[in-house]
């Protein structure tokens, strides 16, 4: 992301829209006021829930506060893997707390990875990730909530966990990024593949076989925001109100209608996250 590009136009609008996971906070909203502006740009273009996600404790605090300002917006909490190291006896405690909440329909960013350990400073290492998200993995299914999973580089590993630790009932690959062969194994599993803008990007070769592999009930669309603006924004601020480049993007890759699957994506994550119509 670049502040010297300007944030994208507002595209033609695509409704019902859901983004299933982006940083409201990292975008820049602060209060209930700067939240609902931002939630009311992604709505006219007919993005009607979003939900908000953590990785860290304070991110964590600020995602369920958000929820609760404002009903278009839920929340998901977690440790990010990277930062997994802090997830002492203190912080699970609290993160217990915070997942029971009524807002927070999803466990997450959970998961592993092993692009950042050696170059970023303070990164949790592999061993102490894998011990994070198995504690995750165990929260998820002690309150019934879908795990919301961060994979980077880590597809064997990420599997071999949650097949030893037994998987929750629900199980959101966030921002898949991964080649067609892991989006079948995944499939396979019954988890559920969430695409944002990176699905857009033209060089995104084996990510763009994957898109086609996945059955329309296991399909959900996301921004990441502020990261990962869609095509042709690429490097430009990402919002939520950017979600339907991302749809259109992935309907075309599919030979889809962008407002079916607009529809399939939306009744999916009502049924995932269980919130109402919108």
């Amino acid at each position: 992301m670049s502040a010297k590009r300007p944030a994208p136009p507002l595209p033609e609008p695509l409704v019902p829209l859901v983004d299933a996971h982006t940083h409201l906070d990292a975008c820049g909203a602060t209060d209930a006021a700067s939240v609902a502006e931002m939630v009311d740009r992604a709505a006219e273009v007919g993005v009607g829930r979003v939900v908000t996600v953590a990785d860290d404790l304070d991110a964590a605090r600020w995602a369920v506060r958000a929820a609760n300002w404002d009903d278009r917006v839920y929340a998901a909490v977690a440790l990010h893997p990277t930062r997994a190291n802090a997830l002492d006896d203190a912080a699970r405690t609290e993160l217990e707390k915070l997942a029971a909440d009524p807002r927070v329909v999803a466990v997450g960013e959970t998961g592993l990875d092993y692009y950042w350990p050696g170059k970023l400073e303070g990164c949790a290492d592999v061993e102490t990730q894998i011990e994070g998200f198995r504690w995750h993995i165990d929260l998820a299914k002690r309150i019934g909530k879908p795990l919301m999973i961060h994979n980077r580089e880590a597809d064997h590993d990420l599997l071999t966990v949650l097949l030893d630790e037994g998987a929750p009932e629900t199980v959101i690959f966030h921002c898949f990024s991964s080649d067609a062969n892991m989006a079948v194994s995944c499939v396979a599993e019954g988890y559920v593949l969430s695409f944002s803008g990176t699905a857009s990007f033209k060089n995104a070769h084996e990510l763009r076989e994957a898109v086609r592999v996945v059955p329309d009930e296991q399909l959900l669309f996301e921004t990441d925001a502020p990261y990962l603006t869609p095509h042709p924004y690429r490097g430009a601020p990402n919002e939520p109100y950017c979600l339907p480049y991302t749809v259109r993007a992935v309907a075309e890759i599919r030979g889809r209608d962008p407002g079916e699957l607009a529809e399939i994506s939306t009744a999916n994550a009502r049924r995932i996250y269980r919130f109402g119509r919108g």
